[in-house]
């Protein structure tokens, strides 16, 4: 089985769902939870278990928040291989859910803007091995030197490579081409619709993936309700995959970390794509059953 190192974010999610339209400055009734987060500290747990041998690389605060992180992902089965920041506090991301479902993130990355090329422990970074980086690492410009040393370290083992975009607003902030030049030697690219239209300018996700492919090899576009997309430049149309129904949808926060997770084994195993899709759509539709972006123990 091929070992997954994953370099990223660790966070805790402060989850405050609505239960009424917000009263803006005012009050209003809300259900708060708190859960951990972080979108590659996520997919860690997710493919660690669904029995993939996982790795992941990150920074967290000297803080008791930062000890629950460390634990939690040690219980999923992940070789957590985490630095204790001794001067910012393990990541925090306030995820405001209305009561129609829509979500608004506000994110402090606390010590993951500080993960530093020193972090990254080169014995994981080996042949046969596949290294998925967290876009989050990237357009943060405190860990991209630590994002673009892990790129280079895998290039030189000749690791396989994936990454996804983040999130649209802070990929536009960073810029799409400044982007797209870091991520140079990845085979796979994960991103939404929003994000495929900040890379590309296209509308439409099936143009965005072709034009995604003059720098990746392969480009999977999800697309929530519909489903997801996978695209080669061998291929004169994409494939696609419909999302798995679901009777009720509890909280989205994750369904794309969990989509990745799902995809990359049988990927990651030569199977084809249609069957690495609804693997990752099947996953996803059980993320969003339950509060959290993370799997239940």
């Amino acid at each position: 089985m091929t070992r997954v190192v994953v370099v990223g974010d660790l966070m805790t999610d402060a989850l405050a769902r609505a239960r009424f339209a917000l009263a803006r400055a005012s009050d209003t009734p809300a259900v708060v939870t708190m859960h951990g987060g972080g979108s590659g500290a996520n997919i860690a747990s997710w493919l660690a278990v669904e029995g993939a041998t996982v790795a992941f690389v990150g920074r967290r605060g000297a803080d008791i928040t930062g000890r629950n992180r460390d634990m939690e992902l040690m219980g999923y089965g992940v070789d957590a291989r985490l630095v204790m920041d001794p001067e910012r506090p393990t990541g925090t991301c306030v995820v405001l859910v209305t009561h129609k479902g829509e979500r608004t993130m506000l994110s402090d990355p606390g010590a993951n803007a500080a993960l530093s090329p020193e972090d990254l422990p080169r014995d994981l970074f080996s042949a046969g091995s596949h290294l998925h980086l967290s876009g989050y690492t990237l357009v943060n410009e405190g860990s991209r030197t630590a994002g673009m040393a892990a790129l280079d370290l895998a290039r030189r083992a000749g690791m396989s490579i994936s990454i996804d975009s983040a999130s649209s607003a802070p990929l536009e902030r960073a810029g799409a081409e400044p982007f797209l030049e870091w991520t140079g030697g990845a085979k796979l690219l994960f991103a939404n619709a929003d994000q495929a239209k900040v890379m590309t300018g296209r509308d439409d996700p099936a143009a965005a993936a072709k034009v995604l492919t003059a720098w990746f090899p392969q480009v999977v576009i999800k697309l929530g309700k519909e489903g997801a997309l996978w695209y080669t430049n061998s291929r004169s149309e994409p494939v696609r995959t419909p999302a798995v129904p679901v009777d009720r949808i509890i909280d989205g926060t994750g369904a794309g970390d969990a989509f990745t997770a799902g995809f990359l084994p049988p990927w990651l195993d030569g199977k084809p794509a249609g069957e690495a899709l609804a693997a990752g759509c099947a996953l996803a539709s059980r993320a969003i059953t339950h509060l959290g972006a993370r799997p239940r123990l």
